[in-house]
């Protein structure tokens, strides 16, 4: 239950972070205004809470394990909001980091 309960909550600090980060990048870049600017900004804020609730008490190793779910869940994004089709490297390289991330965040440990 706890994988479960970690792996939601990575997948929603990635909706946050990746969301916000595309929401800034258009408000800005792609000139749709400040409000998509700011409601990136909060976006992002909201990011921030989420690592507060992993049930793993090291912040370390909860943002290192995040960053798989960041690639992956970055170039997920960018197919669906922006028509981006990654190729076999990318494929191949979101999938090394999830494997890391998993392994940083879910491998049997003895007392620590």
């Amino acid at each position: 239950m706890l994988i479960l309960r970690s792996a939601a909550l990575f997948v929603v600090a990635a909706l946050f972070e990746i969301g916000g980060a595309w929401l800034v990048w258009q408000g800005v870049r792609e000139h749709r205004g400040w409000l998509w600017a700011t409601g990136g900004v909060l976006a992002l804020g909201a990011y921030g809470f989420v690592a507060t609730f992993q049930p793993d008490a090291h912040f370390g190793r909860i943002l290192a394990a995040y960053g798989g779910i960041f690639v992956a869940g970055s170039l997920l994004w960018g197919m669906v909001a922006d028509g981006y089709r990654p190729d076999r490297w990318d494929a191949s390289g979101a999938l090394v980091c999830l494997a890391g991330m998993a392994m940083i965040m879910w491998a049997p440990r003895n007392g620590g």
